[in-house]
């Protein structure tokens, strides 16, 4: 995780003592887990921070500090550790139904391996439902007549060159003019502008970012930059989903899930969690534990995971390394990029063979989105450069896996159709 530095510019008095006030009562809730503390910055200070900030009617700037990470490289860093400490992942197993003694309690699910579509039955002394905005899916397989739970709320990002803000800062305008929210952050050394707070029906795995979405946030980046990308600026435009709490009661009103997690016990034993955050994780798999063991009388046992450093943890990070996030592992993969006889699949992107044949033989990759969305980050930074190159992915990570020319074709196919969903006409 980072510690990443925000600057919340102010333009009149009120903002100065509410932002300043709000952020000082922030780092005391923090206490001793704050990453740094906030200040006031005069105008010129402000200015310094924020290169390309629009300048009219700036007082000056609030500065305080928040974690930085990458969901996706945390998720494939938490897999490896389930696998060295002797767990087991399944990667493209899909959950297609329940089953249940003949007591009605739950004691499997059946599982189809979407890579060769064959079904099976996998026996299980309890079953956790952790799927996010998925979470009724999971519950109506174990009780058709169970009510809605959450609804899906859509945020999306744009992503552009950091020309247009070539600041290691963050920018945080947490109300603008229509009472939502802007930030432009330094991500991977492009800038990621956001955000958006749309509900959605239902949640979809690959969820597309609205036209009114995109106008919103570049409309609203150039209220505050000077030099304001445009349409054609974008590199890449991708959204995400978060749980909002189902009306009940016949209202019609959504509301924010608690960002602590609430863990509900259905009559058959399916143990569902909502809410939580990334930043909570082993706390939440603590709690489920616990109550898996209360409610089903399992022997209790304390948790060996509070202290224990996930896979790729390393003492000090060189950010400017464009293989930082792989953490204790950089240095191996660096070491056969430099023995290979390939040049780079793409510059731009710092994008090697040896990352492709390396996110297969030890990250679990199994096609082209894999390696270049998720164990990369290539199809967020650069929607059409990742294109260019996925030709080539396909036909490395073919080698790695003995697929033949029809999965490279269909690998290609799938991740145009991909690609196209990530830039805008």
């Amino acid at each position: 995780m980072k510690n990443q530095t925000f600057v919340i510019p102010v333009y009149n008095f009120w903002d100065k003592i509410k932002y300043t006030l709000g952020l000082k009562v922030y780092d005391w809730i923090a206490g001793k887990l704050s990453l740094g503390r906030s200040v006031f910055i005069t105008r010129a200070e402000t200015l310094e921070q924020l290169p390309g900030i629009k300048e009219k009617g700036l007082l000056g700037g609030v500065l305080y500090h928040d974690g930085q990470f990458d969901d996706s490289r945390l998720a494939i860093n938490i897999a490896q550790s389930v696998v060295e400490n002797g767990g087991f992942v399944l990667n493209y197993a899909k959950v297609t139904g329940l089953l249940k003694n003949e007591n009605g309690k739950l004691n499997g699910a059946t599982v189809v391996d979407e890579e060769k579509a064959e079904a099976y039955q996998v026996k299980a002394k309890a079953i956790v439902n952790a799927t996010g905005v998925f979470v009724d899916d999971i519950l109506k397989m174990d009780n058709a007549k169970a009510g809605q739970t959450v609804v899906a709320s859509q945020g999306i990002h744009l992503v552009v060159n950091k020309k247009f803000y070539p600041s290691a800062h963050a920018l945080m305008i947490p109300e603008t003019s229509d009472g939502r929210v802007l930030f432009a952050v330094p991500w991977h050394n492009e800038v990621v502008l956001g955000t958006t707070d749309t509900p959605v029906g239902k949640p979809s795995m690959e969820p597309r970012a609205l036209e009114r979405e995109i106008d919103f946030i570049l409309q609203t980046a150039s209220a505050y930059l000077h030099d304001a990308p445009t349409r054609k600026d974008v590199l890449s435009v991708f959204a995400g989903l978060r749980p909002l709490a189902a009306p009940q009661n016949d209202s019609q009103k959504t509301k924010e899930i608690s960002r602590s997690h609430k863990i509900i016990t259905s009559s058959s034993d399916l143990f569902t969690i909502i809410g939580g955050k990334w930043t909570t994780f082993r706390k939440m798999g603590e709690d489920m534990m616990n109550i898996i063991e209360s409610h089903l009388q399992w022997p209790s046992q304390k948790t060996k995971t509070e202290t224990k450093r996930i896979h790729g943890f390393s003492e000090t990070v060189n950010w400017s390394d464009p293989f930082y996030f792989y953490g204790s592992d950089a240095p191996a993969i660096r070491q056969q990029i430099n023995g290979a006889h390939h040049t780079w699949l793409s510059e731009s992107l710092k994008i090697h063979e040896m990352q492709v044949r390396w996110a297969v033989r030890h990250e679990m990759a199994r096609t082209v989105e894999d390696v270049l969305a998720r164990r990369t980050r290539a199809l967020l930074l650069d929607a059409k450069e990742s294109l260019r190159i996925c030709s080539d992915v396909a036909h490395i990570i073919a080698t790695e896996l003995d697929r033949d020319n029809d999965w490279i074709d269909e690998q290609i196919d799938s991740y145009t159709k991909l690609a196209e969903q990530y830039q805008l006409a």
